[in-house]
């Protein structure tokens, strides 16, 4: 729940993936990014067109990250119908669930306003060069246009230029259609003639909005139709003493009004587009380019060829601290940070003087001493006989952009909530300090900390305290540590540390023993006194010779061991392993002395049609008649034998007890298909097809399509193609097949689509809270969709009330099975609930 909340305030968009590039989480700001609606995404396979996460080269990324570990950070175009543009910074690591199972998360950042800005700042720069440089107007005009259209790939711009007699517009440049162009060439201006024509003529901005109806294209409609024009805002282009040089003209395809940036953006660009068209005009472009020199945003020096200092304007002192005083007759070096090394500033000449020019970002230092990021153009102005008279370099202070690069880096690396490193900087660490172990031979200890009492605490007084509890609790545990230690936040309630340098178990024994009771001391937050404490599961490196990622694993396997010994104290692994293989084997006997004790039974558990009241049918469940513990669940017997050979004797034992007990109702006139439960590992079997056909050879009476077999959706089918043809083999002999717990696992679609199973049944975690939790509603109502998409019957487990029931017809489920309908019970007692 802590973990749902924390991805739903985030304003980045967040989305966790499965093995198979389905989606399992993701946050509303993903949504609100993308333009999409969580139950499109959550358990999809193949992901709508308009997210890009569904081509193979990016699944391909995604397999390599579940692989190897390493982590991707990438940037991304994402365009969504009725908004610009948006470009995000996404980051993708892989993270391991307690239970083994690995998923795909990633954490995304908008960064279109850096991006927006660095490209304008870019455009700006280019065309100031050209302006300088001495190009001609044509391409000065194409860079402007060009500048604003990358800016907006909506908009389509155009520069028309007055006529020396002051009453025609002129082509200058356009990506319009060139029908179009041609058309308003020799335009005459005056109120109606469109736009630009009405602008040119008023000496003010004109915004058409709609040009399909505004008075002003009247006579024009036909062929802006033809050219796919829906709106035109047009701006005039001025001389510094107001006096109209042309227009520039901002078009949309559809109807479109300006925002207070598209206004500053169009009044911005005729400014430019006037400082490029007075240059044809000699005495102005002389009093435009010292103009543009001194207030320019960027920082001009200008040197002669030796490279020394002739000029500098305000932006330059304003950057870097020097007056004009200060450096004249220097070398730009005076700038000089030290952050590069010889060869950094060799090859920029170098480039220079192959190609003219060179542009980079640079770190240099202020006449203060501190050092900034700026991004520079220099550029190399030749005479006509090509020798280089000048060189000009134009900067601009990036300070801003690269703080806001760290502070994406600080998102990717730490956790939000505690400022502690999270598990992709914790696993980098993990690498180096287990590397550093190799090297000098030492060892180094990893601890899984759990805190004890923590969910009570979040559930007793609110998310607020919980985090602040959180805070308090990792600062004490920081404080703990010795210095070269790392400790890390991974989710929830849980951290790990990194115990570095030790020679022998009790260095680090101690340090958990200063963890343990830095955990446990009580806490004040607020009003609130409360106190927590820690399981902490650790295991040694090299000992345990295992990689990062299992080291993790290990120690989070010991953590739950200590929690299962009492809490408030620590175990480390190779105990908790030799007790598990233990346990296992002594389960694996007992199971077998109570098969042969006739100790299993099976309860059974109506389903019906909430519709009509029907009886549809009852699943079998397996409980252990232990002579000493009473009734034994299977949840608690059933994982230590998984995979194991005794587990098939025990499912064959099931579906033949359950064959048995449909010969037994029918005879008492009770005819009630029975659903069974079978492992993955028992239907991968290769002969399940010849051993199910030998149990209903056995059962003549009992027809074969009144005996169900249900599938975990959760099961690892390692060969779902096997699988499907041992599913059709059973099929020709009459057995039918449903898939359980659907929506819980990792392969909803790949089964859905592979697996000819009839009936799908909609996990009881959903159904319970689909009151309460919209997300688990948008599950249930997205399976059902499946269902309906894919023509397989839909069930739901799980029911408890009849609100519950209500809530599922509406939804289009009728079939269910649950407590508020009736619980599992004794075979003998079914005729009577029939009955009754």
């Amino acid at each position: 729940m802590l973990v749902n909340a924390a991805f739903d305030i985030s304003k980045d968009p967040i989305f966790i993936k499965n093995t198979q590039g389905c989606f399992v989480h993701v946050n509303d700001a993903f949504c609100q990014v993308y333009g999409l609606e969580k139950k499109d995404l959550i358990g999809d396979e193949d992901e709508p067109r308009s997210v890009p996460y569904s081509s193979k080269e990016l699944l391909a990324q995604e397999r390599e990250i579940l692989i190897s570990g390493n982590e991707t950070v990438a940037e991304e175009s994402v365009t969504v119908k009725g908004q610009p543009t948006k470009t995000i910074l996404t980051r993708k690591y892989r993270f391991t669930a307690p239970d083994g199972n690995k998923y795909i998360v990633g954490i995304g950042h908008d960064i279109t306003p850096y991006k927006l800005a660095d490209k304008r700042e870019k455009n700006r720069a280019h065309v100031l060069e050209l302006i300088t440089g001495g190009e001609t107007l044509p391409t000065i005009l194409e860079a402007i246009v060009r500048g604003v259209e990358l800016e907006n790939s909506d908009m389509l711009c155009s520069v028309l230029l007055l006529d020396d007699a002051g009453k025609h517009l002129l082509s200058g440049t356009s990506n319009l259609p060139e029908f179009y162009n041609r058309a308003v060439h020799g335009l005459a201006i005056g109120i109606g003639a469109g736009s630009c024509g009405t602008a040119a003529f008023l000496n003010e901005r004109v915004i058409v909005d709609d040009i399909q109806t505004h008075p002003y294209w009247a006579p024009y409609k036909e062929i802006a139709q033809k050219a796919g024009l829906g709106a035109c805002w047009s701006e005039p282009i001025r001389s510094t003493t107001g006096r109209v040089l042309g227009t520039f003209a901002i078009y949309h395809s559809t109807v479109n009004y300006p925002s207070d940036a598209d206004l500053a953006t169009i009044e911005q660009t005729a400014s430019l587009a006037s400082i490029a068209i007075e240059k044809k005009q000699a005495q102005e472009n002389l009093k435009r380019a010292a103009s543009v020199f001194t207030h320019a945003n960027e920082g001009i020096i200008i040197t002669n060829a030796a490279g020394d200092i002739i000029e500098v304007n305000h932006t330059f002192t304003r950057i870097t601290g020097y007056t004009q005083e200060d450096v004249l007759g220097c070398n730009p070096r005076i700038l000089k940070s030290d952050r590069h090394p010889p060869d950094f500033y060799k090859d920029m000449w170098a480039e220079i003087l192959d190609n003219g020019h060179w542009r980079g970002d640079i770190w240099n230092r202020r006449k203060n001493g501190e050092v900034y990021p700026e991004t520079i153009t220099v550029s190399a102005v030749k005479d006509a006989n090509d020798v280089v008279q000048h060189y000009v370099s134009l900067s601009t202070d990036i300070t801003s952009i690269k703080a806001n690069q760290e502070k994406l880096e600080r998102i990717a690396h730490y956790d939000l909530l505690t400022n502690l490193p999270n598990r992709v900087l914790l696993a980098d660490r993990l690498n180096r300090a287990m590397a550093e172990c190799k090297r000098y031979g030492k060892s180094l200890a990893v601890a899984f900390m759990d805190l004890d009492g923590f969910k009570a605490v979040n559930d007793t007084y609110g998310h607020t305290v919980g985090d602040e509890l959180l805070i308090a609790v990792s600062q004490r545990i920081t404080y703990a540590l010795r210095d070269g230690d790392t400790l890390a936040r991974i989710g929830g309630d849980e951290f790990i540390a990194i115990l570095v340098d030790l020679e022998k178990f009790e260095d680090g024994e101690r340090v958990i023993k200063r963890l343990l009771k830095a955990a446990s001391a009580p806490l004040s937050i607020g009003k609130t006194q409360v106190q927590v404490s820690a399981s902490i599961g650790i295991t040694l490196y090299p000992q345990d010779g295992v990689d990062a990622e299992q080291l993790m694993r290990h120690a989070d396997q010991a953590m739950y061991v200590a929690k299962q010994a009492g809490k408030n104290r620590y175990h480390q692994f190779d105990t908790a392993q030799e007790d598990a293989i233990n346990f296992q084997h002594k389960s694996i006997d007992n199971i077998r002395l109570a098969l042969v004790n006739n100790e299993f039974t099976l309860h059974y558990q109506p389903k019906v049609n909430m519709r009509t009241g029907e009886i549809i049918g009852a699943e079998a469940l397996l409980r252990w008649q232990h002579p000493n513990q009473g009734i034994i669940p299977p949840l608690a017997f059933l994982p230590a034998i998984e995979e194991h050979s005794i587990s098939l004797t025990l499912g064959e034992w099931v579906i033949d007890e359950a064959l048995s007990q449909i010969t037994r109702w029918q005879a008492v006139g009770i005819h009630l298909p029975v659903s069974v439960n079978i492992s993955a590992y028992q239907l991968q079997q290769g002969n399940f097809t010849e051993r199910l056909s030998a149990l209903l050879a056995a059962h003549p009476e009992a027809k074969a399509n009144w005996l169900e077999l249900e599938i975990l959706e959760t099961s690892a089918l390692q060969d779902t193609s096997q699988v499907s043809a041992t599913m059709h083999a059973c099929h020709a002999l009459g057995v039918r097949f449903s898939l359980d717990d659907f929506g819980t696992g990792y392969s909803s679609l790949t089964y859905l689509k592979r697996l000819p199973a009839y009936l799908i049944k909609i996990d009881q975690s959903f159904v319970r809270t689909m009151l309460d939790d919209p997300d688990d509603l948008a599950i249930i109502e997205g399976v059902i969709g499946l269902t309906k998409t894919f023509k397989r019957q839909v069930i739901a487990e799980g029911v408890e009330t009849l609100a519950h029931g209500k809530a599922l017809q509406k939804l289009g489920c009728e079939l269910a099975q649950g407590y508020g309908i009736a619980r599992p019970m004794p075979a003998a007692n079914i005729p009577q609930w029939c009955t009754n």
